[in-house]
């Protein structure tokens, strides 16, 4: 989960950490003809060869979506668009295009192909293929990949650009400051305007929508049944697709859970308390991280707010920048480096004593890093984002209860930093500016289903809390809810004992192997002379 004016999700956090540093295809009413068969059960063509149109919706093979950066995976994949209406409300109004690619099984043993529903809001699942693959999840499956609407791969993209550079202007103002949140606001609000000149019914991108998107797909590509993963809000969206269409869905696998019923700031606070905890007690568990580095926790929370109070301002070197930049770091940037640091977790004790000893610049090249790289900008869909933020979270989530809950999680936080939620802030006001209708009530509901599900949390998890598995497995009738100690957001992007849970529970989705847990150690944290 990010929030609008971040850059992307773990993906770009775990890249940028660990180094430091379209046209409307047109409509062959082949749809009808063929009935939905199995993929690859050899009742017709290549699962995502076949042109088809089944109501409103019509898929069409052709080129391979474009993608942020390259992506290995598409080669060999069998690629085409799905047309949808922008407003199911009004099908014969405009209309939009999803990029879809299937991966073809690396061996073949089962005809139910996995859909995979990328995180975000905003990141493009095309994107994301490598990082399934790297996973071997095509081992047994073709995997498809799908575009939401309004990600970089789709047409339109609603992906703002100019606010991606306001972030990295901002790493040299306060974070929480005022003055901040009135430019933050003044960003979104150009998005706002810019796209709707553009034409595009800004209420029509929200989960809602995509859920039926995906309901689409599954029968314009004739599959009878397929199998579910989502990570990080891709979880929210798995857990409203599954409660809104859930005929064909076999399995679900949802990974950095985020239960629509919590989705907002106040669930964020309570992530980063049990993430940061993780991590911290990891330490404290280590002989020699507990003496190198003692009370990391009450250390890190008094660096909070003594930041706050008096923000330190250095320069750092950017790769590709001719001069350094200049970066603040307040108690907000502070608490936001961890929520994402906890990628790379066997620095951040070594990175939090280095500044409590004066030196911050280990912290604000990884701040700055993710927000100063290229490929931060242009490829976050803010439309998207927002269309969910605003309609589905703000409406049902006041911004006293965002502090309330700071304050619970971190009661010695002041006020300013509290008011943010880690990677959303500024959303209310955001929100106004964004000006679209809530969502109706039952966009909230809890999700109640007997579809076999695995629901993986990561122990240092501060992005989406590792409790919010469990919540969410409590109304799965057959459900396997884990979590994967030592690891943060999106379990199966780090941790080859969640990839083989992940391929064994979608070939027997009631009786996963779990047997790798058994052999999981924590991190050897890095002890400074």
């Amino acid at each position: 989960m990010v929030g609008p004016a971040r850059a992307g999700h773990r993906r770009a956090a775990r890249r940028l950490l660990t180094t430091l540093a379209g046209a409307t295809a047109g409509i062959l009413l082949t749809g009808l003809v063929a009935p939905p068969a199995r993929a690859g059960s050899g009742a017709g063509e290549p699962l995502g060869t076949v042109a088809r149109t089944v109501g409103h919706a019509h898929y069409q093979p052709g080129h391979c979506p474009r993608t942020a950066e390259p992506a290995p995976g598409l080669n060999g994949a069998r690629c085409g668009t799905l047309t949808v209406p922008e407003d199911r409300r009004r099908p014969e109004g405009r209309k939009i295009t999803l990029g879809v690619a299937t991966v073809p099984a690396a061996h073949r043993t089962a005809d139910d192909p996995i859909v995979w529903l990328a995180g975000g809001p905003g990141d493009d699942a095309v994107s994301e293929i490598q990082l399934a693959l790297d996973g071997n999840l095509n081992r047994d499956r073709d995997v498809i990949f799908m575009s939401q609407r309004g990600t970089y791969s789709a047409d339109p993209a609603l992906t703002c650009p100019d606010i991606d550079e306001f972030n990295a202007r901002a790493l040299a103002v306060r974070y929480d400051a005022r003055s901040t949140g009135r430019r933050h606001v003044g960003a979104t609000r150009a998005c706002h305007d810019e796209l709707e000149a553009r034409g595009v019914d800004l209420g029509a991108y929200n989960s809602t929508e995509s859920a039926a998107d995906y309901a689409d797909l599954r029968l314009a590509l004739g599959v009878e049944q397929w199998n579910v993963f989502g990570i990080s809000y891709g979880t929210d969206l798995a857990l409203l697709y599954m409660r809104l269409h859930p005929k064909g869905i076999r399995s679900v696998g949802v990974d950095g859970v985020l239960p629509p019923s919590l989705a907002g700031g106040a669930v964020t606070w309570k992530a980063a308390r049990e993430g940061f905890d993780g991590l911290f007690d990891a330490c404290a568990e280590q002989p020699a991280c507990d003496a190198r580095y003692p009370d990391l926790k009450g250390t890190f929370e008094r660096l909070v707010v003594q930041l706050e109070d008096d923000p330190v301002t250095t320069t750092v070197p950017v790769p590709g920048r001719p001069e350094p930049a200049e970066i603040v770091l307040d108690g907000g940037a502070l608490v936001n480096w961890l929520v994402s640091a906890t990628h790379v977790a066997a620095g951040v004790p070594r990175s939090i004593d280095e500044l409590a000893h004066g030196k911050p610049q280990r912290i604000a090249e990884q701040w700055a890093g993710g927000k100063l790289s290229p490929q931060a900008v242009g490829r976050l869909s803010h439309g998207l984002a927002y269309g969910v933020f605003c309609s589905e979270w703000t409406p049902f989530e006041s911004r006293a209860e965002v502090i309330r809950a700071g304050h619970r999680a971190f009661p010695s936080f002041p006020r300013s930093v509290v008011a943010n939620a880690p990677m959303l802030a500024f959303l209310h006001p955001d929100c106004r500016a964004w000006d679209v209708p809530a969502a109706d009530d039952p966009v909230r509901d809890v999700t109640y289903s007997d579809v076999p599900t695995l629901v993986l949390s990561g122990g240092f998890d501060a992005q989406t809390a590792p409790s919010s598995g469990a919540y969410a497995a409590r109304t799965l009738s057959r459900s396997t809810a884990l979590t994967i100690p030592y690891v943060a957001h999106v379990v199966f992007a780090d941790s080859p004992c969640a990839q083989s849970i992940t391929r064994s529970f979608f070939d027997t989705p009631t009786a996963p192997d779990k047997g790798c847990l058994a052999g999981l150690k924590p991190p050897a944290f890095e002890i400074a002379p």
